[in-house]
């Protein structure tokens, strides 16, 4: 009787997807962020590149670029891990690499049906992570007043979802039109 192997969700490709997005998700916090005046809060691309990268390599590359990039970038640049965004940002790469799952990018298909798809996706991550769970993980971890940190999680979301729908879908357009549609003839030289 032969076995099914499972589908190894750490694979080398997924752990290799994994380092090189966490060191982008670094360097576009550090020059790819541009402050809208709210302390403490940025119009990230990051969210852009995250949201490429849960997409291309699914659910838990999502997660983990999610919370290794954050957190180091936090470390870096402010001296720790804010925790609560730390968390939030790898729910973010979680949510969108779960909504995502049957587009099927890697064969060239990403038309309006898909784009739909992956921004209402990335609206609802962004949602969930920015106008519910980082708010109230910064009053309960933090004890952060609850009119501030709503209101940054509110400019923070709605900037993240501005960002991957503009950008994130940009990269993810450009990206299956490298990818040769199955059933296609076209030949690669």
């Amino acid at each position: 009787m032969k076995q099914v192997a499972k589908k190894d969700i750490l694979s080398i490709r997924t752990i290799v997807a994994v380092g090189i997005g966490s060191a982008l998700f670094v360097i576009l916090g550090r020059f790819g962020s541009i402050p809208p005046g709210i302390p403490n809060t940025n119009i990230e691309t990051t969210y852009a590149l995250l949201a490429l990268f849960a997409l291309l390599y699914g659910p838990v590359a999502g997660l983990l670029i999610g919370l290794i990039g954050h957190t180091l970038k936090d470390a870096i640049f402010y001296g720790s891990p804010w925790f609560s965004w730390v968390i939030s940002s790898g729910l973010v790469g979680l949510i969108i690499g779960l909504l995502v799952a049957g587009i099927s990018i890697q064969d060239g298909e990403f038309g309006r049906k898909e784009i739909i798809r992956f921004n209402l996706a990335q609206i609802a991550a962004n949602a969930i992570a920015w106008f519910a769970v980082a708010p109230t993980l910064d009053i309960l971890i933090y004890a952060e007043p609850a009119n501030k940190v709503f209101t940054q999680g509110l400019i923070a979301g709605a900037a993240n979802i501005v960002t991957v729908g503009v950008i994130g879908t940009l990269l993810a357009a450009a990206y299956a039109k490298t990818r040769t549609r199955q059933g296609s003839l076209r030949k690669l030289n």
